[in-house]
């Protein structure tokens, strides 16, 4: 299994899918995962709560639904709030790549809080060039 490799300064972006597999504890990407957590300066979308939510309320999982909160509350995470110009640039995003719409919201509050990694296991987003993508599939064995 392949190291992780982490700039030293600047914020990583964390997709949704990063949480789950880290708070679900989803081997191999937890463990993959672990030197984001110790390293810190992590951001993520308002959207990752509604993401990172439903299986909770799917299921009647009230411990889980309160492990997503917490985390995502956490002083240590940054939560980027959407926003009409965040909304407006994930539209453009879309239009011009075709990628799906919560996708394009990542990638557009990740662009804007100008993040030296985006950690996630979402192929769609390599259309976005300037996106410093990390694909967590490409680290298995």
């Amino acid at each position: 299994m392949g190291r992780l490799i982490l700039p030293e300064n600047g914020p990583i972006y964390l997709d949704a899918n990063c949480f789950i597999y880290s708070v679900e504890r989803i081997e191999p990407y937890c463990h993959i995962l672990e030197p984001v957590w110790r390293r810190g300066g992590i951001v993520t979308s308002d959207l990752t709560l509604l993401e990172v939510l439903v299986k909770p309320f799917k299921s009647g999982d009230r411990f889980l639904r309160r492990l997503y909160g917490d985390l995502l509350n956490a002083e240590e995470i940054e939560r980027v709030p959407l926003s009409p110009v965040l909304l407006e640039q994930a539209a453009r995003l879309r239009a011009a790549t075709g990628i799906k719409t919560p996708d394009a919201i990542h990638a557009a509050c990740a662009l804007a809080r100008k993040t030296v990694l985006f950690v996630t296991n979402d192929k769609g987003l390599q259309s976005i060039p300037e996106l410093p993508l990390v694909y967590l599939n490409d680290y298995l064995p």
